[in-house]
């Protein structure tokens, strides 16, 4: 398949610029196994698509404030994007200015040089603070990294908002976003049902918003990102199977992460680096089903939930959701999706 299969018309008024008031008031798409249409609900209508023994996995990555406003020692204006800290003092980040600073340049936040460009690794610049830890700095100048199609400046609602209520472990630039429907309320309305609850770690990067270039996919090189699937998890998802439950992933990134781990052909715990491009044609190991907000056109996200749900379903759910005018991305409504196992999935997985 090519890039330009993944393409649909999305007018620019879908785009949600806010949330709504109360997290768990959007609407949900649902499309289970056997179904070839969609139908629509509410996002409360969920615990009424799951059973006692499912196990819900979520990813606890918690959204950095990792937007930094500088200025460069000739007065040029500097947004960065802190990508990833490596030590206290070091980190990678995306730098846009008219003009790249070169090594050495210092930088200046609230005028004073707090920066110095120490290096460059392909597209992001290495920097090295001055004073404070870059955890300081995000914390005191940091502003929360919205996605590039929301067209304003964050404000302070933002700040809890496009975090999940329960993200606990720092590195993310950008927010999981299925899970952001969840409220403190629903989560004990699943705990009543039995519903288990576990907890993976994949730090999402900005690479999750870059595109596609090439039309051929074999030529696209997916972006890294850091995860963790521990032991513990491992131990739940086989008491799960035991139990003839599902496996229930919150999001994309829970599906790469629970897929990585289990890329040998069995979910063992896995903690470093993955570039798994999951595309139609891959053989789902893991997840049996997934709750995940609206994708952009021809991104590899969509390709994900198109390998997941059946290409041509996905596709045509895509475009009922535009003509009942759903909201999209990241502050967006959500779907239920049911993995569709077909033999033409039974292939290796596409890892770089």
């Amino acid at each position: 398949m090519r890039r330009s299969d993944f393409h649909f018309e999305l007018p620019d008024e879908l785009i949600a610029q806010y949330p709504l008031p109360e997290r768990a008031a959007s609407r949900l798409l649902v499309l289970e196994a056997g179904a070839m249409q969609p139908r629509d609900g509410h996002f409360t209508d969920l615990p009424g698509l799951l059973r006692p023994h499912d196990l819900l996995v979520f990813n606890n990555t918690r959204v950095m404030r990792a937007r930094l406003f500088a200025a460069k020692e000739t007065g040029g204006r500097v947004e960065m994007l802190v990508e990833r800290v490596l030590e206290p003092r070091v980190a990678v980040a995306h730098l846009r200015a008219s003009k790249s600073p070169k090594p050495g340049a210092q930088l200046s936040i609230d005028g004073v040089p707090r920066i110095e460009v120490i290096g460059r690794e392909d597209d992001l610049f290495r920097l090295r603070a001055l004073d404070d830890d870059f955890a300081v700095l995000m914390e005191r100048f940091g502003h929360m990294p919205l996605p590039p199609y929301i067209t304003r400046a964050d404000e302070l609602a933002d700040e809890t908002r496009y975090q999940t209520v329960y993200a606990r472990r720092d590195g993310a630039v950008a927010a999981p976003t299925a899970g952001l429907h969840f409220d403190e309320t629903l989560l004990t309305r699943l705990d009543a049902l039995g519903v288990e609850r576990a907890e993976i770690t994949l730090h999402v990067g900005a690479g999750t918003f870059r595109p596609v270039r090439v039309d051929d996919l074999d030529q696209h090189h997916m972006h890294s990102e850091w995860l963790e699937v521990d032991e513990a998890l491992c131990a739940r998802v086989a008491e799960t199977r035991a139990r003839g439950g599902r496996v229930i992933a919150v999001g994309t990134t829970s599906v790469r992460a629970l897929e990585t781990a289990a890329a040998t052909g069995e979910l063992r715990p896995y903690r470093g680096e993955s570039r798994l491009f999951i595309r139609p044609g891959y053989r789902f190991r893991v997840v049996d089903a997934m709750v995940t907000n609206f994708h952009l056109p021809e991104s590899t996200l969509l390709m994900l939930v198109c390998a997941f749900a059946g290409y041509e379903r996905m596709m045509a759910a895509y475009r009922h959701a535009v003509v009942e005018r759903y909201r999209f991305f990241s502050y967006g409504d959500a779907m239920f999706l049911s993995c569709v196992r077909e033999d033409a999935q039974r292939q290796s997985p596409l890892i770089e």
